[in-house]
């Protein structure tokens, strides 16, 4: 199982130097391609994604949210939310039910 994280160029750059491949979005258009090749890829387990580019394809992201079991979707704050405190550790642990 391996993680996909979806966000803005320091989020993607970050999660990179831990072993975690993603793509940037800054757009609609990029988010949902971005969307489509984490879901695509099989072996995506958890799709770890910026609240600011979530809410850029959100009907999309809310069906996995609410709907869906796999991939398991993190929602996290982007650099810029106002939840930028927020452990993300301890977001991603929430979400998985294990401590990482």
């Amino acid at each position: 199982m391996k993680y996909f994280v979806i966000g803005d160029e320091d989020t993607v750059l970050g999660f990179s130097l831990v072993g975690v491949f993603g793509m940037q979005a800054t757009n609609a258009q990029q988010a949902k391609r971005a969307w489509d090749k984490a879901v695509d890829d099989s072996q995506n387990g958890i799709i770890i994604i910026t609240d600011e580019v979530a809410n850029m394809i959100r009907p999309i992201v809310d069906r996995f949210l609410f709907s869906e079991s796999f991939p398991l979707v993190v929602e996290i704050p982007s650099p810029r939310s106002k939840e930028s405190g927020t452990d993300l550790r301890a977001l991603v642990n929430k979400a998985i039910g294990v401590a990482l």
